[in-house]
């Protein structure tokens, strides 16, 4: 068997992902925030892209409406009017300055001390920082300092302490004692319960602060803790030999404590969401707005276009230089057109699947996969999945990430399939309107679902329970 060398040629047809199509996906998949970084983004790596303002879009407008003629105006010529300015009458300054006195008119801004831009700009205080600066104002020695720096290095964003005693004696070289004793002096800090290695600590602590010490509030928290999770008030009472309206007493102080003591102190920002896109009811029908505030409005400079144009002798570097920022720029600005069309596109589309979400509300969400908005409006599924991630939409129902009106389907006793959504918020009302004495177990809201045309197992209900977060009903029921 020879081996040899041959040259053939064949045809073939394959998908190439270019960049300006790789950029095109990523804007598309991209949220509000993130879009708006990438613009400003290539706005500063891009001379050719600059932003088009609010005014000169209007004086442009005005400038056409200027151009056009005005035939009145032309038969009959206005005669030109000259208007004679009075003369302004000459400001006294300095008795103007003599009367008002104002302070900076006193000395020239130049010289007068002007505080740091770091020292008039606030700060929030974590609860690292906030303990460290007691620890520095209290008459602590020098061991017990530095205990102390390792007790509030090792304490969690909650408030609890995340280290054993033991182990800060091995770190520190100090006694276990005199580690313990630091740390009793460290949980008197504000705020009240930090330092804690437990809840039951924690809730302790500050029971004890409040002078509750010896009460039935310290033996509820010290015994009885389990039982106050579980609700079992009436093994509470029978066990400390107490009446119910004692025990609930007691609860209703355990209940104003801080669990998580250092909660105050986060520094988590909240992020408000900004909605892409607005969907307002007008007459019977919706009308679809997309959400361009604060977008800016990107357009090619008109200089370089104009060198270009000109037959100026321009280096070929130059050239070439400038002809690829004007590619980038225009398929950056038609990317970002083709988005909003898209966003809006889909939208259009999820308004006319779930029109009766939008007339009356979650119950009423119909099952909704990517396939059928995708068939719809003859795009790809991927498409479709990159536009509703990270995009939200407000209704008249109120604010929703498009994502939210894709879910499964749940079988009805009879007719239609029913949203898993809307099963969701079924139950989430039928536990808002249950007798708080006596709530509902999963199985008799799976049956209250069932007469509802909904139906479900106790294993479901139950799951999506959890899902959102609601206690069984041996943790919501109350006494009275």
């Amino acid at each position: 068997m020879a081996l040899e060398l041959k040259q053939s040629l064949s045809l073939s047809q394959q998908l190439i992902m270019t960049p300006q199509l790789q950029q095109a996906i990523k804007l598309l998949q991209l949220s509000r925030l993130e879009l708006l970084e990438t613009i400003y983004q290539e706005m500063e790596t891009n001379p050719v892209l600059e932003e088009q303002g609010a005014i000169e879009s209007e004086e442009e407008e005005l400038s056409v409406e200027d151009e056009k003629p005005d035939l009145d105006e032309e038969a009959t010529p206005l005669p030109e009017v000259d208007v004679e300015e009075p003369p302004h009458d000459e400001v006294d300054w300095e008795s103007y300055l003599s009367e008002y006195n104002t302070g900076w008119a006193e000395t020239p801004y130049e010289d007068r001390d002007v505080p740091q831009f770091e020292n008039i700009t606030s700060t929030k205080t974590n609860l690292y920082s906030h303990l460290m600066w007691q620890l520095n104002m209290n008459d602590f020695d020098e061991a017990q300092k530095e205990i102390g720096l390792h007790i509030i290095g090792n304490i969690t964003e909650d408030g609890y302490l995340d280290i054993t005693v033991e182990e800060l004696a091995k770190n520190t070289g100090y006694p276990v004692e005199k580690v313990g004793e630091t740390l009793k002096l460290i949980q008197t800090f504000d705020p009240i319960g930090v330092g804690a290695r437990d809840t039951r600590e924690c809730l302790l602590i500050q029971a004890r602060f409040h002078n509750l010490e010896g009460t039935i509030v310290e033996k509820i928290i010290l015994d009885h803790l389990g039982d106050l999770e579980e609700k079992r008030y009436e093994h509470i009472a029978k066990k400390l030999g107490i009446s119910m309206d004692e025990v609930i007493s007691a609860v209703s102080i355990i209940r104003g404590l801080e669990p998580k003591p250092g909660r105050s102190y986060s520094d988590e920002e909240t992020i408000y969401v900004s909605p892409d896109i607005y969907v307002f009811k007008v007459g019977d029908d919706y009308e679809i707005v997309l959400n361009e505030d604060g977008l800016p409005k990107l357009r090619i400079n008109a200089y370089y276009k104009d060198v270009l144009i000109r037959k100026d002798s321009l280096p070929d570097n130059v050239k070439a230089y400038i002809q690829e920022k004007l590619k980038s720029a225009a398929w950056l600005i038609r990317s970002i057109h083709q988005r909003q069309r898209t966003i809006y596109k889909v939208t259009e589309s999820i308004v006319r699947f779930q029109r009766e979400f939008f007339d009356k509300g979650i119950t009423h969400l119909k099952p909704l996969v990517l396939r059928d908005v995708a068939e719809d409006i003859q795009m790809h599924e991927s498409t479709i999945s990159r536009v509703t991630t990270n995009k939200y939409v407000y209704t008249p129902q109120g604010l929703f990430e498009l994502k939210f009106f894709f879910n499964s389907a749940i079988s009805s006793v009879e007719g239609e399939a029913v949203a898993s959504e809307s099963v969701k918020e079924h139950i989430r009302n039928i536990i808002k309107m249950e007798n708080k004495q006596k709530p509902y177990s999963d199985q008799e809201i799976a049956d209250i679902l069932k007469k509802l045309n909904i139906n479900v197992a106790r294993r479901t209900v139950a799951k999506y329970r959890e899902s959102m977060g609601i206690l069984p009903s041996r943790k919501r029921r109350k006494p009275f």
